[in-house]
């Protein structure tokens, strides 16, 4: 694969992007007395401001393409980057536009209809495609780098490369390597210029990292193509040439939570959640903008073991539901600039309208979008929902596994494993997803998988099931017999999200949630016999699953008998095309339950 126009060892492209953003900056008008102003005396101070959004996950529009309507949560957080937009300018007011900065921490191009839209039904990929709406808005507000996330990888390269075509500002990734050369295809960096009252620019650098996840993840998309190496390798080799080139302050914009923590266990040597680690191991960090793990952490220091130093932490919540500020204070001393002091605050976009510069920018796609999620493509006999589905085996869930196992039969078909029994799995993604009685809509099947998963189907054992089974229900609270149970609180032990709880469909079994994890699965039946630890079975399985994902056991290595390239959202949306009319008797069946010493929970 080439290398990107932009990169290698800073590429003057990249530069030159910074440059230009400083000199319309300076352009900009009427900017406040106070921003930048020297300190007494001969002291020479400046003040600068970087503003940061991660995991926005193509929402522009603080809208619910699933519900159909206004975005809202029990919190009342909003979304979108037209909220982003009105807090961005506000800043900039306050500020002034050329003492600022703004970047993102990845995961842009996938989370909604919107986005899927412009990748797959009007893709921006065809001859004379459209322009895709994150890059529209993006470009509007003023974006000065952006990060990649790993699920900028789930509608292949292609699609990534495109859309960086259409951003006016660079794609960071400076752990994303070509996979022959071992050289950066994408931009490692942007320096960005900043102009002081006092003749003496600053120089500020931006850093981009990944997760190396991508390479289980998206292994269909990237295997031969691409690696991605640990950040904080790739961290300690790009920071000291950042310096060496002149830059004053240092920012990390890394797709990778702060934990130290990683979901794909030993698969890869690399750690997942590792900007916390790039903080404290690696010297010469100002400030990291954090990215991927969906959490809000207004600021966070870490100190770094080899210079004492203490380097600022932020992540935004997703969505656009926050705006990062990092504060830098800096000083002039022994001829260059010297961070004195970083502060860092989030704002919250729900206390602010949508920007119209945005929302009338992209209102035709919104309305084209309304318009093809609610076209109707069934009928439903029953109402059917996920919100018991944590805890309780319920018809919506089933849904999704009966497509699955019927996809996969139906795929193996005639072939050598044609007679061995499918079974499926299944995790509840969203706890809001539902199909009403009467009409289903493209949104309401499409809400049951919100993901671009594709499926595939692994040869495991009886065995190898209940194991796989054990790791899973670890996601429940241990509760004791004759304990008050509360649903709210029984399920996320090891703070294990529900879409890393997975649902068995086709074999019956029960979980002791008074027994400690690893030993709560009983009763475990295939047509109502003691299920054969030898007995072969075929589980259909989604991509993340079967490459990693979760760190489930033995069925990334368990042989792969199909794949498919249609993301499973798809074909069920196919399926209920197909068949006009969804009836839950049709497919519906308590194959798992709650218990406690044998004595059912619910």
């Amino acid at each position: 694969m080439p290398l990107d126009r932009r990169t290698f060892l800073g590429t003057s492209a990249a530069t030159g992007v910074a440059l230009a953003a400083g000199a319309s900056a300076q352009a900009a008008a009427a900017e406040p007395a106070a921003a930048g102003a020297a300190g007494k005396g001969r002291v020479k101070r400046y003040s600068f401001t970087v503003m940061g959004t991660t995991d926005l996950h193509g929402n522009v529009f603080n809208w619910d393409y699933f519900t159909d309507k206004e975005f809202d949560d029990k919190a009342h957080n909003d979304v979108g980057l037209a909220k982003i937009s009105t807090l961005v300018n506000q800043v900039r007011e306050e500020k002034g536009r050329r003492n600022t900065l703004l970047i993102d921490a990845g995961d842009t191009i996938q989370g909604t209809q919107l986005s899927y839209y412009y990748a797959k039904v009007d893709p921006i990929t065809a001859a004379r495609g459209p322009v895709h709406p994150m890059a529209q808005a993006m470009n509007r507000i003023g974006y000065d780098a952006a990060a990649l996330g790993n699920h900028e990888f789930n509608y292949g390269i292609p699609v990534l490369r495109k859309f960086e075509e259409q951003c006016d500002f660079p794609l960071l990734g400076a752990n994303a390597l070509d996979a022959k050369t071992q050289r950066p295809a994408f931009a490692p960096y942007s320096m960005h210029r900043l102009r002081t009252p006092h003749g003496r620019d600053v120089k500020v650098a931006v850093l981009g990292l990944t997760n190396p996840g991508i390479a289980i993840w998206d292994k269909a998309n990237v295997q031969g193509k691409m690696t991605f190496p640990g950040l904080e390798e790739q961290a300690a080799k790009w920071v000291p040439k950042l310096r060496s080139m002149g830059a004053d302050v240092v920012i990390v914009s890394a797709h990778s939570g702060s934990s130290g923590t990683s979901s794909y266990g030993d698969q890869l040597p690399y750690i997942e959640n590792a900007a916390g680690l790039v903080a404290e191991q690696v010297p010469g960090i100002d400030a990291i903008l954090v990215g991927h793990a969906h959490t809000e952490i207004p600021e966070y220091f870490v100190t770094n073991k080899e210079t004492g130093e203490q380097v600022v932490l932020s992540e935004p919540l997703k969505w656009g539901q926050r705006l990062t500020l990092f504060d830098f204070d800096l000083v002039w001393s022994k001829g260059r600039w010297t961070v004195e002091k970083v502060a860092a605050k989030v704002l919250n976009s729900n206390a602010v309208d949508e920007d119209p510069a945005i929302t009338g920018l992209l209102g035709d796609e919104h309305e084209k979008v309304v318009a093809y999620v609610n076209q109707v493509i069934g009928t439903s006999l029953a109402a059917m929902s996920t919100a018991e589905g944590p805890y309780k085996d319920v018809p919506i869930i089933d849904l999704i596994s009966h497509v699955q196992a019927e996809t996969v039969k139906a795929a193996l078909a005639g072939g050598s494993y044609a007679a061995l029994p499918v079974i499926s799995q299944a995790s509840c993604f969203s706890r809001t997803a539902a199909i009403p009685a009467g009409e289903v809509t493209i949104r309401d099947a499409a809400g049951l998988y919100p993901f671009e998963n594709t499926l595939e189907a692994r040869l495991i054992t009886g065995a190898q099931l209940k194991e796989y089974l054990e790791y899973s229900a670890r996601y429940y609270v241990q509760t004791p017999a004759g304990a008050a149970v509360d649903p709210a609180k029984l399920t996320n032990a090891e703070n294990i999200p529900d879409y890393n709880y997975d649902a068995v469909y086709g074999v019956t079994y029960e979980i002791d949630i008074a027994k400690p994890a690893g030993s709560r699965i009983a009763n475990l039946r295939f047509e109502g016999k003691a299920l054969d630890p030898a007995a072969e079975f075929v589980l259909a399985v989604n991509n993340y699953r079967a490459s990693g994902g979760g760190n489930f056991p033995h069925v990334p290595g368990a042989k792969q008998l199909w794949s498919n390239s249609e993301e499973i959202r798809n074909t069920i949306i196919q399926w209920v095309t197909a068949k006009g009319t969804v009836d839950p008797a049709a497919f519906a069946s308590v194959d798992w339950k709650l218990t406690r010493d044998g004595v059912p929970v619910f």
